[in-house]
């Protein structure tokens, strides 16, 4: 009995383990899947899936399916060589297809899609097989938005620790996170609220599935914080294990700390002069600021918020002026501040003699200068731009009408800038009349209208007188007074001129103006002719004539003297006859072989010719 049952069970399990080893031969089918697959919220995400199984099947099924809260869901499936086929009232419904490689595509991924998705093959007899895969959707945050507490400022010295600020990001995914910074340095995260410095955190999931994170800082700051920035950094991550960060623009705390001491300080940056604004500011290393006493020498005197005004100050507005402050937060700090103000002058110029000058020509006059000041101080007298002394003494001998007109005397500071005073003289010379050089005048012809230009000095104005007149107008330029005329140049005046006569109760004095005709230069002659002269052209043409005429004439001299030399070397040489037997033979007209050449010159009218003058003869 015992030996059957022993029998039966080694038969069972034999039986079983056969099973178990057949079952394990038919579902050997291998499925691969990436590990993970990254995108962009609002982008397309593709899932790859590629089998293998020891037998092909036309009944092959690839289908995938996700998993939420530890169920699984079919999304989509297709079959070797079939359809694609995807189920509806999934949260991928309308937004996922299944290509031909059995690739899941998921077209607009939304944050919520970040699952788990598991690619599972049945290939009929030969088993099934399946491989898991993760979607990762990634999307930026806004810039984080940081403002402080619409609270009053912070008080230093405080046992609780105060709100600095609230850092807020939107609209990130996955969850990013914040991170605080002082003054560039970051922040330890600190969530402990009985830490004096720490972070209270919160984080929002929308219904987007997008997050929004936001934190606060509280501190216990301290008087070295008053100048401290601050400024938050949100941090996400991206595709391909990207860490990135955005940073918030920077705040600084309103932070109240009494005040230690005190500093009183004159605004402006030159020298005080007589007519400036003065500005001068007194404050303490505290906030807020306490109130504020001003003194001068002792004496009341307003100010505005610390700040001590005086306006177009005055040289009685010099001394020593204080500001004293009184800060309840610390009731012992010695908060005063003292400026010894200067105002610097100059007085206005006193110049002797004061009254306006007239002399008469050639004399002499002088001026003195002089003016008080708070500093050392400069006197010059000028006319114009040039400087003419610089000792206060302005004395001028031989006085001639060009020294006539305005005359100043400037005093000046040179360590205060644009402090200066000034006072002006006149001068008038007396006297008979001068003319200045006369310019002649041109004409192109004769018979034209010529101007002619007459400046003469003179006081009084003098009176002119044009021979020959013409048409006149008189100017006053300065200290000279200028005729001007225009009239006919006829032969009378190309030949005496023009001339002018100036007259005062003093004298007299003329000068005479040449008039002519105008230059003219010939550039292809190289010469200068004188315009409208018909007759010197003439001449020059008739010139230019005779001169060719000379040079023929040479030219021909030469060649028969040339020839007379010829024929003289010949009869030196007897080879020509010369006697004057041969020469009346020639003459009579019996000729031999022989050359004959008879010359006959008249002496004046080859001189006549070359000098293309008349012979005597005909004078």
């Amino acid at each position: 009995m015992e030996v059957t049952r022993r029998s039966g069970r080694a038969s069972y399990l034999a039986c079983t383990l056969l099973l178990c080893a057949l079952q394990l031969c038919r579902a050997f089918v291998s499925v691969n899947v990436a590990p993970k697959v990254e995108v962009l919220k609002d982008e397309t995400a593709k899932l790859p899936c590629t089998h293998t199984a020891p037998e092909s099947s036309s009944n092959t099924v690839v289908e995938w399916q996700i998993e939420e809260q530890g169920m699984r869901k079919r999304v989509a499936y297709r079959t070797v060589g079939g359809e694609a086929k995807s189920e509806q009232g999934t949260p991928l419904s309308g937004r996922v297809s299944i290509d031909e490689d059995f690739t899941l595509t998921i077209t607009s991924v939304k944050p919520s899609d970040e699952l788990a998705f598991i690619c599972l093959v049945t290939a009929g007899p030969a088993g099934a097989g399946e491989a898991p895969t993760k979607l990762k959707v990634f999307f930026a945050p806004e810039k984080p938005d940081l403002t402080r507490p619409s609270s009053q400022a912070i008080s230093v010295g405080g046992t609780i620790s105060s709100e600095i600020g609230t850092c807020v990001t939107m609209n990130g995914h996955p969850q990013p996170r914040i991170i605080w910074f002082k003054d560039g340095q970051p922040l330890p995260e600190v969530k402990d609220r009985k830490e004096k410095t720490y972070m209270i955190p919160s984080v929002v999931k929308e219904a987007s599935g997008l997050y929004t994170i936001k934190s606060t800082l509280y501190m216990q700051p301290t008087k070295a914080d008053k100048d401290s920035v601050f400024q938050c950094t949100v941090e996400y991550s991206m595709l391909g294990d990207q860490i990135k960060q955005t940073k918030s623009d920077s705040i600084t705390i309103n932070l109240n700390y009494p005040s230690e001491t005190a500093t009183f300080t004159l605004l402006n940056t030159h020298p005080v002069k007589e007519g400036d604004n003065v500005t001068m500011k007194c404050e303490t290393d505290g906030n807020p600021q306490p109130e504020f006493d001003f003194t001068k020498d002792g004496k009341n005197v307003n100010g505005v918020g610390g700040v001590l005004m005086l306006k177009s100050a005055k040289r009685t507005d010099a001394g020593v002026y204080k500001c004293t402050a009184f800060d309840f937060d610390n009731i012992e700090a010695d908060l005063r501040g003292e400026i010894n103000l200067s105002v610097h002058y100059i007085d206005p110029m006193s110049v002797t003699p004061a009254e306006p000058q007239v002399v008469m020509l050639g004399d002499k006059v002088e001026w003195q200068c002089k003016t008080k000041a708070s500093a050392p101080h400069t006197v010059q007298w000028k006319k114009g731009s040039e400087v003419l002394s610089q000792d206060g003494t302005l004395s001028i001998q031989d006085v001639s009408y060009t020294k006539a007109g305005d005359y100043m005397c400037v005093g000046a500071v040179p360590s205060v800038p644009r402090l200066t005073a000034q006072s002006s003289v006149t001068l008038t010379v007396k006297g008979k009349p001068m003319i200045e050089a006369p310019i002649a005048g041109e004409v192109s012809k004769e018979g034209d209208m010529v101007t002619l230009r007459c400046s003469a000095y003179g006081s009084p104005a003098p009176q002119f007188t044009w021979k020959p007149s013409g048409k006149e107008s008189v100017t006053v330029e300065g200290i000279k007074v200028v005729s001007t005329v225009i009239l006919p140049a006829t032969a009378d005046v190309m030949k005496g001129g023009v001339t002018c006569q100036v007259a005062n109760e003093h004298g007299t004095d003329s000068k005479a103006f040449v008039v002519s005709l105008k230059r003219a230069f010939d550039n292809s002659a190289n010469r200068v002719l004188l315009s409208g002269n018909p007759a010197l052209k003439s001449a020059d043409q008739q010139q230019g004539g005779s001169s060719g005429v000379v040079i023929a004439v040479v030219v021909c001299v030469l060649l028969l003297l040339l020839l007379v030399a010829l024929i003289y070397c010949l009869n030196k040489r007897s080879k020509l006859p010369c006697g004057k037997k041969d020469k009346m033979e020639v003459a009579s007209g019996e000729v031999n072989n022989d050359i004959v050449v008879e010359m006959k010159t008249d002496k004046a009218h080859e001189e006549a010719g070359l000098l293309n003058k008349r012979p005597p003869s005909e004078q």
